[in-house]
């Protein structure tokens, strides 16, 4: 351990330094820490004194002793924060990124008032927290719109307005809306989402003369009145064909004018440049440009960076100490806006023209609004949707998407128009704002609108979704985004869906296009959640020690590939020995499982363990488990293999099997684990009591090349495992389960079903591994296809079904019902199902490079077509499979003979 050898080598550095004349300089043992030069090349302090010097791994044999440059609790923090999620912080520290420094600033306060929070709680609040014991709907969702503790949101400024001369009205404003470019001009945030936190930013102009346009939004509330039909005429103007002044009046202007600050404002001689950048600062802002939204131009106005601001302005900004509304309202001073009387000529917003285009009209909005996400839309198609946009929101408000693809985004007035409906539009369920998400929409106030709709979700639906989300974050221009705020709390908030959070971003941590924004979330994440680190190092190690047993096992295949029987003897005893090494008995025990936290990994068996005689050698590594009786618990650890593509797949199956339920129809599915936790590398689940149907079809025949026209081979032995009523429930969970995946495999496309690929439990319940070919891409050979059915359905699946009886027409019945049910109700959420493949499509997985992988789901699913029409088309499907089963049972014979040639 470091701590040993740092305490011997301390001590003889102390005992030689005695006789030098500095030696009181030498300080404490706490003042000092080893350092290194790691394997990436780089120094590395090594806080954490926990770690053994084989760990390490230094990239020469020398440590050298270096003074702690701060407090050693931060640094070893830090330290264990690098090594937690793949990337040192001094990296993060080292980039002269602006973005990424406002970024980390901000999340570290967030963290830090987090875990101040946690530190006051008690036990059973803790444990409500971080291990929800009940997953309720909306349960988790944040209060606030940056799913922290926003205390800006608490702030509120009194402003008296005038309206003609005699209205009187005065509105208490809790969330600025006036926005501000920030580090980035082309970046905005409201003022309760400013990068400079603390006090409320109070806007005031003096002298009392401003230009601001008409039409500011109160949360949802007009300020300025939009036009109606009997007030619209030649002599009125649009609102944004014009500036408008009035007058502001400030009480007590004094005390007021103290509450001013400082912003950049763009000259006007640098305006007209576009090709130059610099800007001008001036002291004080005497008149502020307001659009049409109430938002400040996004060109003319930046404000101070808060580090070039006066000393005395933080004092000036928040003069009563407190962030807190003013106690002293009869007292306090107040703004008085006067809008002055423009008549006859009023300033009014355009008429927001509702459309009513006849009922021919609406007939054809009612075909377009009920297409898929694939289908594209012709130019007079968007012009009928745009006019129509009212009809939309009332009939068919899930149509979003399809409106804002409609949008023309250069016109200033359709760009406005749409900022007041996304205000007034109802919300949406979270599966269809999932779709909003996408690289088609990449403006902030629609991604923050579909945020919204998913504050929605339970813990266990945003579980489900997860892994696009964590895809989408791709598509956000910046860090500091809705998105990451809402993953962040929800994270931080139960446990489970943190860990997979962490899990699916350290994952992809090695590619360069996401790495720094990755890291950025990690670090916030365990910034806030500095109890889980532990569990999650305990996890990384125990995978690091298991990548070192698998690159052993593959220098030992390689060394004797000669020799069959030699190699796997010695290669066998090698893996024994390196497992029953201490190091790697106490790593890779007593932690929670990385596919299912909730598991706890007690102790390795090493007697069971093997290698899988493939050519990545995966790892079968079995636990003793005491939370589960005493019974073993398998995992499959693979290091070379992508196992994106799977997980996603057993995502969907995941969720069809919930569309299944939600619609009454339990079809046995076996969604089994599987997680990838690096570049190419990750786990899967070994499910219990299960074998192949290469393998039960092999131990009923002697010869190999007929095992596979064995009908008889999987019906005996289901009897074999069950007897009575039990062998009745297991040909039931076969019979739901074998129309389940017929339908899942059948709508997904996936290929490569050879029989060692499919598996039965001894309960019954069929289930498919290994989803290397989805979305249509069957193998071939010679150019000729191996897979000539659209799913696997063999006569001696039916001769299970139908319980060995030759005529049960009744059972076979039953069982073509259900997938004719499955069928249907994957139908009617196919829209779903394309976007959640569309979210995929920045992943790099091998199949899904375009949106031409996902017209696959469209065919199979038949949309466009009524269910009569689907359904035939299924029908067809079925008979198919089942008519040219033998192709099937041919490729399993070809198989098998080279399976058993192998052995």
């Amino acid at each position: 351990y470091l701590s040993s050898l740092f305490f011997y080598f301390y001590h003889y550095l102390t005992r030689q330094a005695q006789s030098y004349p500095l030696f009181p300089s030498l300080g404490e043992m706490e003042g000092h820490m080893f350092e290194c030069v790691n394997q990436a090349a780089v120094h590395e302090e090594l806080e954490d004194e926990t770690r053994r010097l084989c760990d390490v791994r230094p990239f020469c044999p020398m440590l050298k002793l270096v003074t702690r440059s701060c407090g050693r609790a931060e640094r070893l923090l830090d330290s264990k924060i690098g090594v937690l999620i793949g990337k040192g912080l001094h990296e993060l520290d080292a980039l002269q990124d602006q973005e990424v420094k406002d970024f980390r600033s901000k999340m570290f306060r967030i963290s830090e008032e987090k875990m101040q929070r946690v530190q006051l709680m008690t036990w059973s609040e803790w444990l409500q927290a971080c291990f929800s014991p009940q997953l309720e709907p909306g349960g988790g969702a944040p209060t606030t719109t940056d799913g922290v503790n926003n205390k800006q949101a608490e702030a509120s400024l009194k402003v008296t307005m005038h309206f003609d001369q005699s209205q009187v009205t005065t509105v208490s404003v809790h969330t600025v809306s006036t926005t501000f470019p920030t580090r980035n001009t082309s970046e905005h945030c409201s003022l309760s989402q400013s990068p400079y936190y603390g006090e409320p930013l109070v806007v005031v102009v003096v002298p009392p003369q401003v230009q601001v346009r008409a039409g500011l939004f109160h949360g949802t509330e007009l300020l300025c009145k939009p036009a109606v039909s009997s007030e619209s005429s030649g002599r009125s103007e649009h609102v944004w064909n014009r500036t408008l002044e009035f007058d502001i009046t400030v009480s007590d202007l004094p005390r007021m004018a103290r509450l001013c600050f400082a912003v950049y404002a763009v000259m006007d001689k640098v305006k007209k440049q576009k090709s130059t950048k610099n800007h001008y600062p001036i002291a004080w802002v005497n008149t502020m440009v307001f659009d049409y939204k109430g938002q400040l131009k996004t060109g003319d106005i930046i404000l101070h960076s808060w580090s070039s601001f006066p000393d005395e302005l933080e004092e000036m900004l928040n003069p009563i100490g407190t962030i807190q509304t003013n106690p002293y309202t009869e007292n306090a001073t107040a703004l008085h806006i006067h809008l002055p009387d423009y008549n006859p000529h009023p300033i009014l917003f355009p008429p927001f023209d509702k459309g009513r285009g006849g009922k021919k009209f609406h007939i054809e909005l009612k075909e377009i609004m009920e297409r898929d996400p694939l289908s594209q839309l012709c130019e007079n198609e968007k012009d009928l949707i745009w006019t129509l946009r009212y009809d939309c929101m009332e009939n068919f408000p899930q149509s979003l998407p399809k409106l804002l693809l409609s949008v023309k985004w250069s016109k200033h007035e359709d760009m406005a128009q749409l900022q007041a409906l996304l205000q007034i539009w109802p919300k949406l369920s979270p599966r269809d704002a999932l779709e909003l998400l996408d690289f088609n929409y990449p403006d902030q106030y629609v991604r923050e609108y579909a945020v919204g709709c998913l504050r929605d979700m339970s813990d266990e639906e945003l579980s489900q979704y997860l892994l696009q989300l964590v895809q989408v974050l791709r598509y956000e221009p910046y860090y500091d985004c809705a998105l990451t705020r809402f993953l962040l709390n929800r994270a931080q908030c139960n446990r489970n869906i943190g860990h997979f959070l962490f899990w699916h971003l350290r994952s992809e941590m090695h590619m360069p296009a996401v790495s720094v924004q990755f890291s950025l979330i990690l670090e916030a994440y365990c910034r806030g959640s500095i109890p889980h680190i532990e569990v999650l190092k305990k996890q990384v190690e125990a995978l690091s020690k298991l990548k070192s047993v698998n690159e052993l096992i593959k220098l030992g295949t390689i060394k004797n590939a000669r020799s069959k029987t030699k190699e796997a003897m010695l290669t066998k005893e090698a893996m024994m020995t390196c497992l029953r090494q201490s190091g790697y008995t106490e790593t890779l025990s007593d932690l929670h499982s990385p596919l299912n936290p909730s598991v706890l990994l007690s102790g390795i068996n090493v007697e069971k363990c093997r290698y899988m005689d493939s050519k990545m050698k995966p790892l079968w590594i079995v636990y003793n488990n005491k939370l589960l009786g005493g019974d073993t618990l398998g995992i499959i650890f693979k290091n070379g293999d992508d196992l994106r593509q799977d997980m996603l797949t057993l995502q969907i199956l995941r969720l069809m099997d919930l569309l299944w339920k939600e619609a009454n129809l339990d079809l046995r599915i076996v969604p089994y684990g599987c997680l990838a936790t690096g570049d190419r590398s990750g786990l899967i689940e070994v499910v219990s009591s299960a074998d192949t149907i290469a393998n039960i079809q092999l131990t009923s025949s002697n010869v190999a090349a007929a095992a596979a026209f064995n009908k008889d081979a999987l019906l005996n032995w289901l009897k074999e495992k069950n007897s009575g009523d039990a062998l009745e429930k297991a040909i039931e969970e076969f019979t739901l389960s074998c129309a389940g995946y017929c339908v899942a495999t059948y709508v997904l496309g996936i290929g490569d079903r050879h029989s060692d690929n499919i598996m039965v439990r001894s309960t019954g319940q069929l289930f498919h591994i290994d989803f290397g070919h989805i979305l249509g891409n069957f193998k071939s050979k010679f150019g000729i296809k191996r897979e000539r059915v659209p799913f696997i359905l063999t006569h001696d699946f039916i001769h299970v079904i139908q319980q060995g009886k030759t005529g049960n027409t009744e059972k076979f019945g039953s069982f073509r019902n259900y997938c004719e049910q499955a069928y249907l109700i994957l139908r009617r959420n196919g829209n779903l199902f394309i976007t959640l493949f569309a979210l995929m499509l920045t992943a790099g997985l091998p199949e899904l490079t375009s949106v031409k992988d996902i017209q696959y789901l469209k065919d199979s699913l038949a949309l466009g077509k009524t269910d009569d029409e689907a359904l035939k088309q299924f029908r067809q499907k079925f008979d198919e499979a089942l008519r040219e089963s033998w192709t099937t049972k041919v490729n399993w014979m070809a198989h098998n003979v080279v399976k058993d040639n192998r052995s």
